[in-house]
Parts: C-alpha cells; structure tokens; sequence
C-alpha cells in the first residue's frame, strides 16, 4: 500500500543482508533449483539463507514465527521478485560500479561503528562470506537504480495539486503508525477467485479475534513486500493515505483494525499502532562566513592547507573576513558576498560543518578543518530558531504527492515486469 521506496527499500535490504551473511556458510550441499525466472533461477541454498535471515530477525523482535510452509512460500516470492527486477535492470542496461558498492558498504559499517576492516571480520567471524555479503550489496543497488529509474519517470506535482492538497481537511492532522495485511485482487478475477480470498480475509480477521498478534498475522496471510516484515508501514498522515484507507482509519484509536477495505488491486486490513498530533515545524538556523580552498591540479592538498593556515593568521593578525573572502574563497556561490552564508538550517552543509559551528559562539572565528571539498575558515555570525511550518508543510505536500504515485507507479511496473515474466516454482 504505501511502502516507501527506492532509499527505504535499499535500508531494509542491507539489515537483511547483515542477518544473512552469518548463516550463509550452513548450505554446502548441493543446490537444487526451487524456482525458474525467465533465463535465472533462484537456488534452495538462496531460499533457506533468506529463510534463516528472516527467522533471526522474528527472533530478535521476540515475534511467533508462521509454518515453515508458509514463510517459505513468502520468502520465494521475495525472491523471486528480486530476480525479476535484477533481470530487468540488466537489460535496461543499469550497472553498480566497484567504487559504489565499496561506498555502500563503507556506509554499512560506519552505522554499525565499524571500519570496512572490522566489518570484514565481523561477518567471518559469524561464518559469513564477505564476497557473498558484497555481492547481495551489488544486487540491492541494482533494485534501487531500477526503481529510481521508474520514479524519474514520473511528472513532477503541479503548484495547483500541492495548493488542493495543503487545503484539504486532511493535511496537517494526526499522523498515525500502521500495520497491514494485503490480499492481492487478480485481475478480471472470477466468482471463485473472489471467494477464495473473501475466505482468506475471514481466515485472518478469525486468527487476529483468536489472540494472534499482528505481525504474525501479516506473514501468515499478506501478500505485500512488506509481509516479512511485519507488515509494518510506518507514519502516515491521512493525506499520505488512500483516501480509501484514510476515510476507514480516521478516528481510530491505537490498537484498532479496520474493516476490510478495496484499494486498487487488492483489499486491506489495517491496523493503527500509534497516533501522535503534529505540531509546529521550529528549526535551528545559522549564519556565517567562509572561506574555502580547493586543492587542485595547480594547489596540491599540502599547499592548500599551507594556504588556508596562512589566511587564518592574517585572520588573527586583524584583516577583514569578508574582504579575504571575496579575494581568495574558491566557493562560487559565496565568494562574491564576503564568503556569505546567508541563514540556513542546521546540518546543512554537513556533518563536519556543522560540528564546527556548534563549536563556536556569534563572531567566533573556526580554526582551519578539512572536509571534502577543501579546507575552509568559518566565523559564525548568528544563531536563531525560525518557523518553517508553512516552508516545511509545502515540501512535505510535494513529497507526499510524489511517493504516492511513486509507490503506485512501482507496484503497478513491478507486476508488470512479472506478469510479463516466466516464472515456475519447483518447490
């Protein structure tokens, strides 16, 4: 229903592939194939590392598991899914090079406070196979690039569709955390088809009234990517929501399921965990100067340096910051201005910047740091908090817009791409 993609997608997949990567050394008999994808196949030694992955993590959030069968079968399609979309992304001609899987894990490790090394040895030590563990993080960039490509595809919001929903009743209301159970519709389905899955929904509205918790519930029954999860969809806003589901959770309290509601291809069962009012939107700004030096084919990283210390001390020794600025900074934007800053929100120049500034007091003067782009002197110049409530909501409506038609627009290509595909499971 309202999955978020691309980036969220790509999260979910690395802590899948950390809890895979310690057990993928139990499977060293000899593969058997559990599924046909057009010119692929997907291998039981993949099927039961994703399976214990999964099972690790049910572990970890103190959860029921489902039948054997029936996270099997999940597990498969997810899968299966994965294939269809790494087949379609090679013939789209979309590659992940070297360079970006190393970025990528390099990003694993630092939110795990680990250098690449020490995850490298982490995983052995667990029994996993870092080329493997590398391999599934080449193939989760992959998904992400394809599913990025869809969403450039799509027309940006118009400034009449952000202004309709910014003045709809919904917008700027509770939001709510929401679990989902997803029974897939097929298309120009028949009497019986229909009736098998109004059997389903009964099966499991059944099981939930027995005292099964939700979790389970979405495994055991859900039919969305998100199943294996929990069904767990996150904070939503009504106005993020299909009306449809909107107009059957408002006024819910947490703890509550819907009645059984139609959206698009499929029928819903939701559940509200949570629900929080939202309030103002107040943030932090600042305002400074600075003065950059690149390194470059001319100025080695060494005469840089030399450079800007040299700067810092014409700095001490009393000459203006903003006429050094406009002389010497080689940031383009900010040079022309005295090295002008003008007031921007915390954080948004970076981590490294913003450590400095939260350093130093109005009309303090940084000592020389280093970040990506060069060496830079900052003087903070001011600090204050602003409303950007109407800034914030305006981009939040944008947003909202464009991931709901992203998440449309993924689905409906995602099926398309396996509808369109062969596909034989041999389980």
């Amino acid at each position: 229903m309202m999955n978020c993609h691309v980036t969220r997608g790509l999260a979910a997949g690395v802590v899948l592939l950390i809890s895979a990567a310690g057990v993928a050394q139990e499977y060293e008999k000899i593969d058997e194939i559990v599924a046909i994808v057009d010119e692929g196949v997907v291998l039981r030694s993949e099927l039961e590392q994703a399976m214990n992955a999964i099972q690790a993590q049910f572990q970890a959030r103190g959860e029921r598991l489902p039948p054997r069968s029936v996270l099997e079968e999940q597990v498969l399609e997810r899968l299966i899914t994965q294939q269809v979309q790494l087949q379609r992304a090679e013939a789209t001609g979309i590659r992940v090079s070297d360079q970006q899987v190393d970025r990528s894990l390099e990003d694993v490790a630092r939110q795990n406070n680990l250098s690449l090394g020490q995850l490298r040895q982490a995983l052995e030590r667990e029994g996993g196979d870092f080329d493997e563990f590398r391999e599934d993080m080449r193939h989760q960039l992959i998904i992400s690039m394809l599913q990025q490509r869809i969403v450039e595809s799509m027309e940006e919001p118009t400034e009449t569709e952000i202004d309709l929903l910014l003045e709809s009743d919904d917008f700027g209301g509770d939001e709510y955390n929401l679990s989902q159970i997803v029974f897939r519709l097929p298309q120009n389905a028949t009497p019986a088809q229909m009736r098998e899955i109004e059997q389903r929904i009964e099966q499991a509205q059944k099981a939930l009234a027995e005292g099964m918790d939700f979790a389970t519930a979405a495994v055991n029954f859900s039919e969305s990517a998100d199943a294996l999860e929990g069904g767990q969809v996150g904070w939503r806003t009504l106005n993020a929501m299909p009306r449809e589901v909107a107009d059957t959770i408002r006024g819910l309290e947490p703890g509550q399921i819907a009645p059984p509601v139609l959206v698009g291809s499929g029928v819903l069962l939701v559940r509200v965990n949570e629900r929080r009012p939202r309030g103002e939107i107040i943030v932090g700004e600042l305002r400074a100067r600075h003065i950059l030096i690149q390194p470059s084919e001319l100025i080695s990283p060494e005469r840089a340096r030399q450079q800007i210390e040299n700067l810092h001390a014409r700095l001490e020794a009393g000459e203006e910051f903003e006429a050094l600025a406009r002389e010497y900074s080689d940031d383009p934007r900010s040079a022309n201005l005295g090295g002008l800053l003008d007031w921007f929100p915390e954080g948004s120049y970076g981590e490294v910047v913003q450590q400095v500034c939260d350093s130093l007091e109005p009309g303090q003067t940084s000592q020389p740091f280093q970040t990506s782009q060069g060496w830079h002197i900052l003087r903070l110049e001011g600090q204050r908090k602003a409303d950007r409530t109407t800034e914030a909501l305006r981009a939040e409506a944008r947003n909202l817009l464009m991931e709901q038609r992203a998440d449309r627009e993924i689905e409906d290509t995602l099926r398309r791409f396996r509808d369109e595909s062969y596909i034989e499971k041999l389980l």
